[in-house]
């Protein structure tokens, strides 16, 4: 990398940048590799925004399409081929050394562009995207939608030339399920910025928020969906506000107006502040007000982003037990049984009656997130992939 400046064309089928753990993951990526002087550019859908520093090519204008918030849709065919030849222009004048293709869509588009210009392809993998488009309502297991996906997504793993998966997990699914060489994967999780993210003033934060002052806050900050365990959020509240629990909830994310009408129906708008899409740069001082972290996610196979930016700003996380959030959080999560909201609310209850607990577990985040998933490491072993994907092409 001392001889020649690394050119990395990174590719990106979603509506970057929106506020959103894939996209937070594509550009602290970039962010990192920047940092260690290679050349990144992204190429992506029109809608989303622009992040300082880094040059983003965007398809022509769809106007119609607005959709920000994760999840499939049948516009996606016709956006990836327009997403395909703003690709290609721009492979054509960049010239990188490599392709980096984030999710399964994007693999595919980038196979036909490894066919005409012979580059090497990179798999930024964030989950199975059968399991995906089933979490999401969008197929049903045991359809022949279904079974066409499998083939699409078993053919894209085995025609890359190497696979970043988001967790060990991940990269386990992808050896023992889909039947990729185990040289092929490597685990790339997700990490943090802890400059950036890191304790700040709580009280002011909460003022700020107009939040209340002589209650705990929880706090979650994602996308607002079932998968990302939102409903099950709403049962945690209901219970503990049965119980007589003092608690209020900080729920960032979009979109809300579903959430936020059935917390109504359910009772419980005095014990919820529905913030709304936060900007990425304004999340520290959000997730400042809070006093633990709430992540039911219920997805087996997707990453839990949000896990490292709670770490770093010193939350007490209280997750269900997964793979995933034991990678993540090891010895130092508040773990509830997988899926039980029950079990969830007596986990965060205990968490709440023990000032103690919360204090030394918020010490033992940060410090996780510091020593063991910042950014900087992370930025580093990828471009040690890079070096070997290029001395393997040359």
């Amino acid at each position: 990398m001392a001889e020649r400046q690394l050119k990395v064309l990174m590719l990106a089928p979603t509506p970057y940048f929106s506020d959103r753990g894939c996209h937070v993951r594509i550009f602290e990526e970039a962010r990192a590799l920047l940092a260690l002087g290679v050349d990144v550019r992204i190429v992506t859908y029109h809608l989303g925004r622009d992040m300082p520093g880094i040059p983003t090519y965007r398809i022509p204008a769809v106007p119609w399409y607005k959709k920000l918030s994760a999840g499939p849709s049948w516009h996606k065919p016709y956006l990836d081929i327009l997403l395909f030849f703003k690709t290609l222009q721009v492979l054509r004048k960049f010239k990188p050394h490599i392709i980096q293709a984030h999710l399964h869509e994007g693999a595919f588009i980038a196979l036909l562009l490894k066919k005409l210009s012979g580059i090497p392809l990179l798999f930024d993998c964030q989950g199975s995207l059968t399991a995906e488009l089933i979490d999401h309502g969008f197929i049903h297991k045991g359809s022949l939608l279904n079974r066409g996906f499998r083939l699409l997504e078993r053919f894209v793993n085995a025609q890359v030339d190497y696979i970043l998966a988001s967790s060990g997990s991940g990269a386990m699914e992808l050896v023992e399920n889909w039947g990729v060489p185990e040289t092929k994967v490597k685990a790339l999780i997700d990490g943090v910025n802890t400059a950036e993210f890191r304790p700040g003033d709580r009280d002011a934060a909460r003022r700020a928020l107009r939040l209340p002052l002589d209650r705990p806050v929880a706090v979650f900050l994602g996308v607002l969906n079932h998968y990302q365990g939102v409903d099950i959020l709403l049962e945690v509240a209901s219970c503990l506000q049965e119980r007589g629990v003092l608690l209020h909830f900080l729920i960032m994310g979009f979109p809300e107006a579903k959430y936020r009408e059935r917390a109504q129906e359910m009772g419980l708008a005095g014990c919820i502040t529905f913030a709304g899409r936060i900007d990425y740069r304004q999340a520290p001082g959000y997730l400042s007000a809070g006093d633990v972290a709430l992540s039911p996610k219920i997805s087996l196979t997707e990453a839990n982003g949000k896990l490292f930016n709670y770490m770093a700003c010193g939350l007490p996380c209280v997750v269900f037990d997964t793979p995933v959030n034991r990678e993540i959080l090891g010895d130092t999560g508040v773990y509830a049984r997988y899926g039980d909201a029950v079990d969830f609310a007596d986990q965060l209850q205990a968490l709440l009656a023990d000032p103690a607990r919360r204090q030394n577990l918020a010490a033992q985040v940060r410090q996780r997130a510091e020593q063991e998933h910042s950014w900087e490491a992370r930025g580093r072993d990828l471009a040690e992939v890079y070096t070997a994907l290029t001395r393997k092409n040359l």
